[in-house]
C-alpha cells in the first residue's frame, strides 16, 4: 500500500513479518478467463472456502491463514490459501481465480485497501460472499475502521488506532515524571494505513493520560527486525537522549532492542502485535510491553462469517477482540500466536 493514485494503502498488520511460516492446503494458483459467479452447493462434498493472503512468509499473516485453515477443517470444509507473495497484481489474479474455482466465500488480506475496493465490489454484484481480515477495506483517512466497506459480509480486524491509544497508555506509564519525555517511532512501511492509524492512537493514549512528551524522531523500520534495528541505531546516533521508542510492530521491537543494548541507553520499548519473539524480550526484561494480538483467532472469525453469510445478512459486519497491553507484570495475559 505505497503511494500511488491517490495512495496506495497495504496490510501490515497488522501486520508484523520476519521469518517465513508454511501453512498446509496451499492451492496452486491457475490462470483462468471463465465468467465468474456464484459457488454451487452439492451434498457430496466439502465446501470450499479461499483465503487470499499478502503472503505466507510473513509469521502473522501464516497465523491468520492457520487460523483461517483451522476453523475450515473443524467446520468440515476445506480452506484454499492462496500467497499473494507482496504482490498486488497477484493477488487481484488469486481473487479472480478463487471466484472461478466457485468456492463457497473468501477471506481476503488485502495489501492494498483502496484497490480491494473493486474486488470486493466484483464479488459482490456476483454474489459472492466476501470479508476482509486483518486490514480494513476502503481508505482508512476517510472510513473509520468499523464502518465497513459495503459489500463486505463482515470485517475480521484489530482496531487498530485502539491498539495505539493502547500503547499510549502503557508508554505514559514509563515516562519520566519530572520533564517531558523524549519520543521517536519506529514505523511500518509507508503508506499502510497501520502507520497512521497506530501512530493517531499512540498520539491519543499519551494524551488522555496527560503525559508531557514532544515526538522528536521517527523513521520506517518496514515492519522486520533488521530494518527496526536500523532506525533505531540512527536515531541513538542523533538523539542519544531518546526515553522511549514506539515500535509499531513486535519485530521491529525486537529489532530495535538489539540497537538499545548496543548503544548502551536506558530507552525504554513498546511494541505491537503480541509475537512469540517480543514476549520472549520482555520476559528477558529487553522490552518494557506490547498490544497483544491473536492474528490466528482473527482467521477463525473470518472463516465463521463467510459460513454464516451463506444464510442471510451477518447480525455483525465488524469482528474484533479486545487488545490488552501487557508488561513483564502481565505478560501471561498474552499467548503468543505468531
Amino acid at each position: 500500500m505505497r503511494v500511488r493514485h491517490p495512495v496506495r494503502l497495504v496490510l501490515a498488520g497488522a501486520v508484523a513479518l520476519v521469518a517465513a511460516a508454511s501453512v498446509t492446503g496451499m492451492a496452486t494458483r491457475v490462470r483462468a478467463t471463465t465468467p465468474f459467479f456464484a459457488a454451487p452447493t452439492t451434498g457430496t462434498e466439502r465446501p470450499r472456502y479461499g483465503l487470499s493472503s499478502v503472503g505466507l512468509s510473513y509469521p502473522f499473516a501464516a497465523a491468520v491463514a492457520k487460523g483461517f485453515s483451522d476453523a475450515a477443517h473443524a467446520a468440515g470444509a476445506e480452506a484454499v490459501v492462496l500467497d499473494a507473495r507482496g504482490d498486488v497484481q497477484k493477488q487481484a489474479n488469486d481473487i479472480e481465480d478463487l471466484m472461478v474455482q466457485r468456492v463457497h466465500g473468501i477471506a481476503l488480506m488485502p495489501l492494498d485497501s483502496v484497490v480491494a475496493q473493486t474486488w470486493v465490489d466484483r464479488a459482490a454484484r456476483a454474489g459472492m460472499p466476501i470479508a476482509a481480515v486483518a486490514a480494513q477495506v476502503g481508505d482508512p483517512r476517510r472510513r473509520a475502521i468499523r464502518n465497513v466497506y459495503p459489500g463486505l459480509s463482515a470485517l475480521a480486524t484489530q482496531d487498530e488506532v485502539e491498539a495505539g491509544r493502547a500503547a499510549g497508555r502503557l508508554a505514559a506509564t514509563l515516562l519520566p515524571a519530572d520533564r517531558p519525555a523524549a519520543i521517536a517511532i519506529i514505523e511500518g512501511a509507508a503508506g499502510f494505513p497501520e502507520v497512521e492509524q497506530r501512530a493517531r492512537g499512540f498520539r491519543q493514549g499519551l494524551d488522555e493520560s496527560g503525559a508531557r512528551y514532544a515526538i522528536v524522531a521517527s523513521q520506517p523500520g518496514n515492519w522486520t527486525s533488521e530494518k527496526g534495528e536500523a532506525a533505531c541505531q540512527n536515531i541513538l546516533t542523533a538523539r542519544p537522549g531518546i526515553d522511549l521508542f514506539f515500535n509499531e510492530a513486535d519485530d521491529m521491537l525486537v529489532g530495535c532492542a538489539r540497537a538499545v543494548r548496543a548503544a548502551q541507553s536506558p530507552a525504554k520499548l513498546i511494541g505491537v502485535g503480541g509475537s512469540k519473539l517480543a514476549i520472549a524480550s520482555i520476559k528477558a526484561g529487553a522490552a518494557q510491553g506490547t498490544v497483544c494480538f491473536k492474528p490466528e483467532a482473527l482467521g477463525a472469525l473470518a472463516f465463521h462469517a463467510l459460513a454464516d453469510a451463506r444464510g442471510g445478512p451477518p447480525a455483525r459486519r465488524f469482528l474484533t477482540y479486545p487488545l490488552p497491553a501487557v508488561t513483564r507484570a502481565t505478560i501471561d495475559r498474552c499467548v503468543g500466536q505468531w
